[in-house]
């Protein structure tokens, strides 16, 4: 037996060395050195060399290439066909290297040298890879994650100064300032507070009535009971939609080159209002939006709710169609995950994510619940939106519908006969190429225009250049629906496929996965099930159950935390959509525990959380700055203070129109609103002025929020001051100083016209007494009774305008006005 042991230990070494496969000889050796080498070390060795592993591939040693890195083996032995490395050359799933492909006869070496089993000489000078930190994995200790834990009955810190907690919010405050050395200010006058309050809860300045009507209350309810009144008011769902609405990316157009408008969209935004107003459950506001369609009993607004799906940008001639609509899902992920969960799930498409527990198969198994979505539109003429527009109507409406439509086709039908019979008496005329053109519809009126008086009299000529325009009109414009909305649509109960994308490339699909929620979270199954009426897939209602369910506390404490932030702000986590590992950790964890608890135990109402809010003696506080506590806490992190800030866009233009008198608050909802915008601003589009239409005056001075969101083109002034994004979800508006805003406010046709009607109306009000007009200007913009000093400072402006500029009076009432809108005190709270 002994003496085969040398035959044997030969057979080991062949099996375990570095070229223990066929060709693994001094051929094939000298074929890798002569002919291989050469190009790896030119192209790839860079970052797949000695001691290096892009992406965890090192290709220096055949010991390694046959281990592989992220993606697998670099070498397929079995079928050398399906090599990663000859897939990467290829430019198929991945595209090696990336400076350009390399040229068809290198690429067939290397097929070569890897159908010969890929053969590479033993090394001896392999340096050492370096482990490099890979991407947080799903265990035990991520999953104990603070903001994935459930959540937990927090009780209420037991504080010595009993007179400063007006309710338990203050208490946990109060703790922490005496942790940190810190004193809380003072609470704010009651005019501050009064302005305050009617900014935070319906983005309106009060009128001077109103602050004197609270002012001089000394009831001890009448803060109380002014809380009560502006959280009835539909104002308010007017102003807090807002916050959703950037949330959500909500625009009405579709971006790229055509920009067009989205068909009733409007509705949408009218739902997220009247959803404000009525106080509606958060859970149930989140699950109309993700699968209101696909509720046992779904409404007209449950189905105008999934409008959701159809807010962010749609090219209606992609280059790439299948890229085209993985973008699309991906969006949807992004708004999603970040709005609903906190999570940047979005940041998984092409790899696992690189700083939270989110592998790309689980973002894969989220695009699995939405895979079955129909896409937007597909360009086909009066067809393109048929696969986002859906009817609401009742059975009578519909019926109504139907016999209007009859009416139409019939009379469609008549006009297009009457013109059949000129057309075919003209085109039996005509010879030549002329009655080869003449078979082209849109070309007819001009060849009979040419032969009038020959082959058709001026007067029959008239009569059917009539009958063809109110033809071409009917066509382009068939009776619709008013029940319609823009809303999700699917296509049907067995969705596709969904597989992994090799780095996110629609051409390198990996392992197909099912839907399944973010494995940090959670190891609950979906419960799938279709619609009865055989339409939808029942995927989005699984995710939309996970995502609203009490015991997921994941997006409870996210909604919690933009509350607070929409109250205060900014978030007791500074980073709204970012509840992973590297996001900001909440700056009074107790606090918002308890503020999630309480707002599942009173029935997820945003009113009563809201209302909790305010009246906390932490919200009232005063915003003036405490030398000692600022240089403590100069973020003020700790709630020393309220902070000051200034009025969003919106607000800004609402204000202007408020305090001249001339906003129209009686209109609520329906279609958008065109304000006036310049012809250079109008020119600077693709198509100039395309899809910008004309308001009534009446119209235009209606709320912001009603403003038609055109991506390509906003309104100058909204787009100064910071208008939110509408091409991404938005959680936080950031309040810029550039120069467009001060000349915006000073130069703009808007804000002189708006100064102009400011004048008349204090002309109306106070009279020709200049003392009285300067009073009343400056009291509506304060909303504060101006001191002497200031109403001095007034008419020495009015004065200096008429005798030092030359102005009239009416020029000079003008420019105090304008001046008066321009005051910080005016676009600042506090």
């Amino acid at each position: 037996m002994l003496r085969f042991a040398p035959v044997c230990s030969f057979i080991c070494l062949l099996m375990f060395s570095p070229f223990s496969v066929r060709g693994a000889d001094d051929a094939g050796i000298q074929f890798y050195k002569e002919k291989i080498e050469p190009i790896f070390a030119k192209n790839c060795f860079e970052c797949h060399g000695n001691g290096k592993a892009k992406g965890g591939l090192s290709i220096y040693t055949r010991e390694l290439v046959l281990k592989g890195g992220e993606s697998g083996p670099g070498v397929d032995l079995e079928d050398h066909k399906a090599s990663m490395i000859l897939d990467a050359l290829n430019y198929e799933s991945y595209e090696m290297p990336p400076s350009g492909k390399l040229p068809q006869e290198q690429i067939n070496l290397v097929a070569e040298w890897i159908k010969r089993g890929a053969p590479m000489p033993v090394r001896t000078d392999v340096i050492e890879i370096k482990e490099e930190h890979g991407p947080p994995q799903v265990n035990e200790e991520t999953k104990n994650h603070w903001s994935f834990r459930p959540l937990k009955q927090t009780p209420v810190p037991q504080v010595d100064d009993k007179n400063w907690q007006a309710n338990p919010i203050d208490a946990f405050v109060y703790q922490n300032l005496k942790a940190k050395g810190l004193t809380p200010n003072p609470q704010a006058d009651k005019a501050t507070l009064v302005r305050r309050l009617y900014y935070n809860l319906l983005g309106l300045p009060p009128t001077p009535e109103q602050v004197n009507s609270f002012v001089n209350d000394d009831s001890p309810e009448a803060y109380e009971k002014l809380v009560d009144s502006l959280l009835k008011s539909p104002h308010y769902g007017e102003h807090w939609a807002r916050y959703w609405l950037d949330l959500v990316r909500y625009a009405e157009s579709n971006s790229f080159e055509r920009d067009d408008p989205k068909p009733f969209v409007w509705k949408y935004r009218d739902y997220v209002i009247r959803s404000f107003n009525e106080d509606k459950p958060y859970s149930q506001f989140i699950l109309e939006q993700l699968a209101g369609d696909e509720l046992e009993n779904a409404t007209p607004e449950s189905i105008i709710a999934t409008g959701y799906y159809r807010l962010g940008q749609w090219d209606d001639e992609p280059a790439d169609p299948k890229l085209a609509m993985y973008d699309e899902l991906d969006d949807i992920i992004a708004t999603t995950s970040q709005g609903m969960l906190g999570l940047s799930m979005n940041c998984a498409r092409c790899h696992d994510h690189k700083l939270d527990p989110l592998p790309q198969a689980d973002y894969y198994s989220m695009v699995a619940f939405f895979r079955n979505i129909r896409r937007y539109g597909v360009r086909s003429g009066q067809s393109v939106f048929e696969a986002s527009v859906r009817s609401i109507a009742t059975p009578e409406q519909d019926a109504e519908h139907a016999e209007e439509l009859s009416k139409y086709q019939a009379r469609v039908g008549q006009l297009r006969k009457e013109l059949d019979v000129v057309e075919k008496k003209i085109s039996e005329q005509l010879v030549g190429g002329e009655r080869d053109d003449f078979k082209n519809d849109s070309v007819r009126l001009r060849i009979i225009r040419k032969h009038k008086g020959k082959l058709i009299t001026q007067k029959e000529f008239e009569k059917y250049a009539a009958k063809r325009k109110a033809w071409n009109e009917l066509r382009n414009h068939p009776p619709q629906s008013a029940e319609q909305a823009l809303a999700v649509k699917e296509h049907g109960i067995d969705p596709p496929a969904t597989h992994i994308l090799i780095r996110g490339n629609p051409g390198g699909e990996g392992k197909i996965v099912e839907p399944i929620f973010p494995t940090v979270l959670t190891s609950i199954t979906p419960e799938i099930t279709p619609t009865v009426d055989g339409k939808s897939s029942g995927r989005r209602l699984a995710l939309a159950k996970w995502i609203t369910d009490e015991s997921n506390p994941l997006p409870i404490r996210v909604f919690v935390n933009r509350v607070w932030q929409w109250n205060y702000g900014r978030g007791l986590v500074r980073t709204p959509n970012d509840f992973g590992l590297t996001g900001n950790a909440p700056t009074h964890p107790d606090l918002l525990e308890w503020l999630a608890v309480e707002f599942l135990n009173n029935g997820q109402s945003v009113k009563k959380l809201t209302r909790l809010m305010v009246m906390s003696n932490t919200w009232k506080m005063s915003s003036t700055p405490n030398k000692s506590s600022y240089d403590k806490d100069p973020l003020n992190d700790n709630y020393w203070r309220f902070d000051m800030r200034r009025l969003r866009a919106e607000e800004i233009r609402d204000s202007i129109l408020a305090v001249n008198g001339t906003i129209n608050l009686d209109k609520m909802y329906g279609p958008s609103i065109y304000p006036i915008i310049p012809a250079e601003v109008l020119a600077g589009q693709s198509r100039p002025g395309a899809g910008w239409g004309k308001s009534s005056e009446e119209d235009r001075r209606r709320r912001s929020i009603y403003i038609h969101i055109k991506r390509s083109l906003a309104v100058p002034l909204l787009a100064a001051f910071d208008v939110a994004d509408t091409d991404f979800t938005c959680p936080i508006r950031f309040a810029t100083t550039q120069p467009t805003q001060a000349l915006g406010m000073l130069n703009s046709s808007f804000l002189n016209e708006e100064g102009e009607e400011f004048a008349r109306e204090l002309k109306q009000e106070a009279g020709a007494d200049a003392s009285k007009q300067v009073q009343l200007a400056l009291n509506r913009v304060m909303q504060r009774p101006p001191t002497q000093q200031e109403i001095d400072r007034g008419l020495k402006l009015l004065k200096s305008l008429e005798n030092d500029f030359g102005q009239d009076k009416e020029t000079a009432l003008k420019n105090f006005c304008l001046m008066a809108l321009n005051l910080n005190e005016f676009v600042y709270l506090d």
